[in-house]
């Protein structure tokens, strides 16, 4: 992973898609499913050991705020460790449905 934090690479499909994150030797990916043209969910996510502690699951999730913030979608989070992630940020609130 870069000094400045890991490199997110994002495998967008037409109705699916998901983040993925390398180093160590490992992958790191967090998944996303479209639910019409203006909701993602966030439905899964694997950290391996190798990658915990370095902020991989952490950058995995602020990457799949941004990219829906940008296209102007709105995110419901499944995943416990998203779904905790967003509830600590109010300034993500308007991104998240259901809050």
């Amino acid at each position: 992973m870069a000094a400045s934090g890991p490199d997110i690479t994002r495998e967008d499909g037409a109705s699916k898609g998901r983040y993925v994150c390398s180093g160590a030797g490992a992958e790191a990916a967090a998944s996303y499913s479209r639910a019409g043209a203006r909701l993602v969910i966030s439905d899964h996510a694997d950290v391996p050991h190798a990658l915990r502690g370095q902020g991989a699951g952490a950058a995995l999730v602020l990457r799949a705020e941004e990219d829906p913030r940008a296209e102007g979608r709105r995110i419901l989070p499944l995943r416990p460790f998203a779904s905790a992630q967003f509830r600590r940020r109010a300034g993500w609130a308007d991104v998240v449905e259901g809050r």
